[in-house]
């Protein structure tokens, strides 16, 4: 029995000790402790043990690169030796203040890689799927695949990616992978924090590349591709001979375009302010353009549409203006899809009447599922169906990351930019 009672109380010891290193690190997170972690241990053969990433820091402030330790894997994650990363306006919702976020952080949320390594008790089924030296491709929403909306197969309400990485900018055991190799403090990750030499992506979130297709194009399936097809397919199920207009012709919207010409839509009206951006609609898929600057937008759409509406509009640029004419553009039981961010507090209109008395439909959608939907989504681009090129309007380097964001931010890229990371 002394044995027995000795042996507990060790045990006891152990656990507690255990459970204050684990409360200590997550007090690091939050802010309330400035104790580092050591995470120089970590080391893989033909591997360097430190890498570069572009970290955001505060609103309105530049971005930055800075050295970090090698981001370690845990179970059920893979370690990705980045390839490429586009360039998203949702990361520029975060840099602005528009959408609070944690910072440090590491931003970037699209991105190709080869896999370098597996964290200790992953699933052999997971190795075997994405085996060392495999290439993928990665989704911006990271699903857990376990909560209540992950199990129904609805991965794009999955609770863990909006309680700890959108909340709190961890990945699902209420920690980073990041920590700075200057003085071990954490550094946040947006998604996977893409723009960086190596990232730790959930599993749940990657999908096969295959040789055919190139790493730098490739990146955008994970963010403009991948949520032009949850808003195209779950939210608006777009039908063979739909009309359709798209209102913001960036990097998502005009993915939109692609994916309504997959799906077979009959009229295919692209908005926005830019000729430029309108000009390269019509490569997308768009047959008909409108410019929001110089015509009214839903005079000019139920004019094409002879007076009726569109069956489907959609809204990607996240403005209470741009709101209130897609809800206005759509025909009676028509669908208004938004899947534009929008700054926190900002508030749409709608005409109740109308929406009560015709069947208006108002849907928000975020992304795509990733499990389902993303070797989907490298089958469109491996066939032709979806041009990644024509999606691409420029492509430059790491230390170039910083001007892109600026670029973007001041309307200069007319499609998608991606950073290649190689």
């Amino acid at each position: 029995m002394a044995f027995l009672f000795r042996s507990w109380r060790s045990f006891q010891r152990l656990y507690n000790l255990r459970s204050s290193l684990r409360s200590s690190t997550r007090r690091n997170l939050s802010g309330v402790s400035s104790k580092t972690e050591d995470v120089s241990g970590y080391h893989l053969r033909d591997v360097p043990s430190f890498m570069r990433a572009v970290v955001f820091w505060e609103p309105k402030k530049p971005l930055s690169i800075e050295e970090f330790h090698l981001p370690r894997p845990k179970a059920g994650e893979v370690l990705i030796k980045t390839k490429a990363c586009g360039v998203c306006h949702s990361d520029l919702h975060v840099m602005n203040g528009d959408l609070p976020f944690a910072s440090p952080c590491v931003v970037g949320h699209e991105i190709t890689g080869e896999v370098v390594d597996h964290g200790a008790h992953t699933d052999v089924a997971v190795v075997k799927r994405f085996p060392v030296g495999s290439r993928v491709v990665g989704a911006f929403i990271m699903p857990c695949g376990n909560c209540g909306f992950c199990v129904k197969g609805q991965e794009d309400l999955c609770e863990a990616f909006f309680a700890y990485n959108r909340a709190k900018g961890t990945l699902y055991d209420g920690e980073t992978r990041l920590f700075l190799r200057s003085n071990g403090k954490p550094v946040y990750m947006y998604s996977m924090g893409g723009l960086a030499e190596y990232c730790v992506v959930p599993a749940n979130a990657l999908a096969t590349l295959p040789n055919s297709l190139p790493y730098t194009e490739s990146a955008i399936l994970g963010c403009a591709v991948f949520t032009a097809y949850g808003a195209m397919k779950h939210a608006a199920d777009v039908r063979a001979g739909d009309a359709i207009a798209v209102i913001g012709i960036g990097g998502i919207g005009s993915s939109c375009l692609q994916i309504a010409r997959a799906f077979g839509a009959s009229e295919i009206i692209a908005v926005d302010v830019q000729d430029d951006k309108l000009e390269n609609a019509k490569k997308l898929g768009a047959t008909h353009t409108i410019n929001a600057m110089k015509e009214d937008v839903v005079d000019k759409i139920k004019e094409i549409t002879g007076g009726m509406g569109v069956d489907i509009a959609v809204e990607a640029l996240g403005k209470p203006k741009t709101f209130l004419q897609t809800t206005q553009s759509v025909k009676d039981g028509g669908k208004a899809v938004m899947i534009g961010l929008a700054p926190s507090g900002a508030v749409g209109e709608v005409d109740i009447t109308r929406l009560v008395r015709r069947q208006i439909k108002i849907i928000g959608s975020y992304g795509a599922r990733a499990r389902q939907d993303l070797p989907k989504l490298v089958k469109l681009a491996e066939t032709g169906i979806f041009s990644l090129e024509d999606a691409i309007s420029r492509k430059c380097k790491f230390d170039e990351a910083a001007a892109a964001y600026d670029d973007l931010n001041n309307g200069k890229i007319v499609g998608r930019a991606v950073v290649e990371i190689m």
